[in-house]
C-alpha cells in the first residue's frame, strides 16, 4: 500500500517520473579574519605609515629635482635647505614666537566660529521659524568668499586682530552649521515619536536625542573647520601684521627667501594635519558605538 499522494502518480498508469536532483549548493563566501565582510569587497585597512607614502614620494622627487638643478633655488628652495632654515629659526626662538601668534589667532577664530555654527544649527534644525530666518543667511555667506569680505571687515572692525579673528570665525561657521544642521534634520522620526511617547520635554529631547544624533555631522563639519581656519589665516596674516607665520612668509617674499616661504607652508600643513588628527581621535572616542567598516 502506497502512502504517496494521488497527485504524485500519473493518470495513465505509467511509471512515475524520477525526481530531479537539486542544484549543488553555492560555496560559502570567504570571510576575512577579523570582520564579517566578504573578502575583496571591503579594502583591507592600511597601516598608519602607508598614509605618508604620497607626501614622502613628492618630497623625495622634489629633492632629487633640486639636486640635479632642474628647480632653481630662486624659484623654490630644496627640502633639505628648508629643513636647515627651519631648524635655525627654531633654535633662535624666532619661529616659536611667530607660531604662537598664528595659533592664537587660528584657534580663537575656530572656537568662536564653531560656537556660532552650532548655535545657529540648533536654532535652524529644531525650529521651522528658525530655519526660515537662519538657513538662507548662512547659504548666502557660503556663496560669498572670505576674501570678498575683507574690505568691509576692515571698515567695520579696523585692521587689527579683531578683524582677523572675525573673518576666521565666519569661514569656520559655515561647514559646522551645514553638517550639524543636516544631521539634526536627518534624525530618525522613530526616535522623535519615542521621545513623545515617554513624555520627554523639549529640553530633555534636545539633550538626550537631538545632540547625540547630531554628533556625527558636527564632527564632519569640525574636521573641515580646523582646516579652513588655517587656510583663512594664510591670507589674513599678510594684512598689517608684525608677527605670525604669514608675516614671515610675506617678508620672505620681498627678499626672495624661498626657504622661509617653504618653512611657512610646511608649518601650515603640519598644523592642519595635527588639528585634523586631534578631531578624528575625539570623534572615535565620542562615537565609539559605531562599527567601522574594515576594522
Amino acid at each position: 500500500m502506497s502512502y504517496l499522494p494521488s497527485a504524485a502518480l500519473p493518470l495513465d498508469g505509467s511509471a512515475a517520473p524520477r525526481p530531479q536532483a537539486l542544484p549543488p549548493a553555492a560555496p560559502p563566501v570567504p570571510r576575512t579574519g577579523r570582520g564579517s565582510h566578504p573578502r575583496g569587497l571591503v579594502p583591507a585597512r592600511l597601516p598608519s605609515w602607508a598614509l605618508l607614502l604620497g607626501p614622502v614620494t613628492v618630497v623625495l622627487a622634489w629633492q632629487l629635482a633640486s639636486t640635479l638643478g632642474w628647480i632653481s633655488p630662486k624659484l623654490l628652495a630644496a627640502p633639505s635647505v628648508a629643513v636647515t632654515t627651519g631648524f635655525d629659526m627654531l633654535v633662535n626662538g624666532n619661529l616659536l614666537e611667530h607660531l604662537g601668534a598664528s595659533a592664537l589667532r587660528a584657534y580663537l577664530g575656530l572656537f568662536c566660529g564653531v560656537l556660532i555654527g552650532v548655535l545657529l544649527a540648533l536654532a535652524s534644525g529644531l525650529s521651522r521659524w528658525g530655519e526660515g530666518a537662519v538657513d538662507s543667511l548662512v547659504q548666502i555667506k557660503r556663496a560669498v568668499p572670505t576674501l570678498a569680505l575683507i574690505p568691509l571687515a576692515i571698515l567695520w572692525l579696523g585692521i587689527g586682530e579683531t578683524m582677523k579673528v572675525a573673518l576666521i570665525a565666519t569661514s569656520v561657521m559655515v561647514p559646522v552649521y551645514i553638517n550639524t544642521h543636516a544631521a539634526l534634520r536627518g534624525i530618525d522620526l522613530r526616535y522623535v515619536e519615542l521621545a513623545q511617547t515617554v513624555g520627554l520635554g523639549r529640553r530633555e529631547f534636545i539633550r538626550r536625542v537631538a545632540l547625540p544624533g547630531a554628533l556625527p555631522g558636527f564632527f564632519t563639519g569640525l574636521r573641515l573647520a580646523v582646516t579652513l581656519c588655517w587656510t583663512a589665516l594664510v591670507v589674513l596674516e599678510q594684512i598689517n601684521t608684525t608677527e605670525g607665520i604669514g608675516y614671515l612668509m610675506n617678508r620672505a617674499r620681498d627678499y626672495g627667501q624661498t626657504d622661509i616661504i617653504v618653512v611657512g607652508l610646511a608649518i601650515y600643513a603640519l598644523l592642519g594635519l595635527v588639528s585634523d588628527a586631534v578631531v578624528r581621535s575625539a570623534e572615535r572616542r565620542a562615537l565609539a558605538y559605531r562599527k567601522v567598516i574594515g576594522s
